[in-house]
């Protein structure tokens, strides 16, 4: 979703940020003995990266979003950036496990690794689980809806989770938080926010995508507030894929 830089030092960030800033508080205030991994899921749309982002600013944790392509290397070699290390080129995946364990031990920062579903496509996921087991820093898997089913295949990571976590559909309380930050000073009715949380199926994305919408109407008419009859027959963003065109020739 677009980053909008306001989102993170909000005083009322959204539900699904106040659930992984609470996870990371449990992990780190954990009592001796218990596991230090968890996982944050849900279907995409949810707002989890947005999440990550912000709980980030607030502990400082390191974050690092996967792409579909990374090696184990690579992978490696992005967390040693984000902590600020020297990736050395020269150096072995196994050399970089243990100075990445070594600087999470140093600092106590929480380290969230996001797209986590690629860990287990290109079988990365026990050095998600030797960066825990160096450091004992949280460590927590940020991925999509069926991320925990498929952890069970991994005994020793799945046995390490303290808690698995799954982000929540928008609601409207979100659409009143977004609202200053898609579509400043614009008031909304209260009948035109639900029919936009609706409409946006209870999707993060699509209702920030949805309030940049009402900014545009706004500003192309002139207008302070908008409502149903305001909005008119102006389409909502949703989860419909366009229907394909005929040309006549």
């Amino acid at each position: 979703m677009t980053q909008a830089p306001g989102l993170y030092n909000s005083f009322a960030p959204l539900g699904n940020v106040v659930a992984l800033v609470e996870l990371v508080m449990r992990l780190q205030n954990r009592a001796p003995g218990l596991p230090g991994m968890a996982t944050y899921y849900g279907k995409s749309g949810l707002g989890k990266t947005t999440a990550a982002i912000w709980v980030g600013h607030k502990f400082r944790a390191y974050h690092v979003e996967l792409r579909s392509r990374w090696t184990p290397k690579y992978f490696c070699e992005q967390v040693m950036g984000e902590l600020g290390l020297d990736t050395g080129k020269s150096q072995t995946v196994a050399r970089m496990i243990d100075v990445i364990a070594g600087e999470l031990a140093k600092t106590r920062r929480p380290l969230l690794i996001d797209e986590a579903d690629y860990l287990l496509r290109h079988d990365m996921v026990e050095i998600a689980r030797d960066f825990y087991e160096g450091s004992g820093t949280p460590v927590i898997l940020i991925g999509e809806e069926h991320l925990p089913k498929k952890l069970e295949a991994y005994e020793r990571v799945h046995g390490r989770m303290l808690d698995w976590i799954g982000a929540q559909p928008g609601t409207i309380d979100d659409v009143g938080h977004l609202a200053p930050l898609y579509a400043p000073g614009i008031s909304l009715t209260a009948e035109f926010q639900t029919k936009l949380l609706n409409a946006s199926r209870n999707s993060i994305r699509r209702i920030s995508a949805n309030l940049a919408k009402v900014k545009e109407l706004a500003a192309n008419n002139n207008l302070q507030a908008v409502g149903v009859t305001e909005w008119g027959n102006t389409t909502f963003v949703d989860a419909s894929a366009p229907n394909g065109r005929n040309y006549s020739v």
